[in-house]
């Protein structure tokens, strides 16, 4: 007599186009903490997502990583996956996590996915992520830039060593968003001369004069080689008074929409294959 095993919730429901709604985990960028998410949390959950959970890495956790590296930020982050997935068993049938990392958040999310140790862990949880959205994440920095040799730029270049683009698609879903909202100009306002200075920072480019980004992150910077990719015109960095970031309504009606149906098309790849 032949046992054959019954296929996890989640795909007999995406077989019979019923997907449930997605558990969301939150990695947060650089300097933030948990709180600083409160809101984003909200407009997620008022959209319709499962669950929310939010990697508990903190401004002091962000500090220390200058020193220590983002090894023990890669830890915090797998256990917040692994919270996600316990999640996710309770309120969305078990189905592989959307993840949205934003700014260096994302480059944890890439890094999550690696079978090759980063800084003496291996997570290779590939497995658990049905979706990766990075909002304004620095997914290329260039050696040749001042900020080429930092801690970021390092994990920048071992994730696009090992798990280049959209390296597990289409089993996992991508999407990088981001900004033209702020032109970097030396010799224009102060805000302009700031982000001039920081898009120089991560991706020198002699013929750009006028490089555009979200304050922060030049465009070239925050695509993802070979992803998908979305840009938005209005969208800054970071959450200020009065202007519009990533995680707000706005910028949200246009990028969740695609990552919604992108998570779907991952788990109907994984589903079909599961079926073969």
């Amino acid at each position: 007599m032949t046992v054959t095993s019954r296929p996890p919730a989640w795909v007999e429901a995406i077989l019979a186009d019923r997907p449930p709604a997605p558990t969301v985990l939150v990695l947060g960028g650089f300097l933030t903490s948990p709180p600083v998410y409160r809101p984003f949390v909200r407009l997620l959950l008022g959209r319709g997502v499962a669950d929310v959970v939010v990697a508990r890495v903190w401004t002091q956790d962000w500090l220390l990583a200058a020193a220590r590296g983002l090894g023990p930020i890669l830890t915090r982050s797998g256990r917040a996956l692994l919270a996600a997935s316990d999640r996710s068993e309770e309120v969305s049938l078990g189905a592989p996590v959307l993840v949205i990392g934003h700014s260096a958040g994302g480059m944890s999310a890439r890094l999550l996915t690696s079978p090759v140790p980063f800084a003496g862990r291996r997570l290779n949880a590939s497995g658990r992520i049905g979706m990766i959205v990075t909002l304004g994440t620095p997914n290329v920095v260039s050696s040749e830039g001042e900020m080429g040799n930092r801690v970021g730029a390092k994990a920048a270049e071992f994730a696009n060593r090992e798990v280049p683009g959209p390296c597990f698609a289409p089993r996992v879903g991508y999407l990088a968003v981001a900004s033209t909202a702020v032109t970097g100009r030396p010799d224009g306002s102060r805000a302009e001369r700031r982000s001039w200075s920081s898009y120089r920072g991560l991706l020198p480019d002699p013929a750009a004069s006028e490089p555009v980004g979200d304050g922060l992150i030049p465009l070239g910077s925050a695509l993802l080689p070979g992803a998908p990719s979305l840009v938005l015109a209005d969208a800054r960095h970071g959450q200020w008074p009065g202007r519009d970031w990533y995680g707000s309504d706005a910028p949200m009606d246009r990028w969740w929409p695609v990552a919604l149906e992108t998570w779907h098309a991952a788990l109907q790849a994984r589903a079909e294959a599961a079926r073969v």
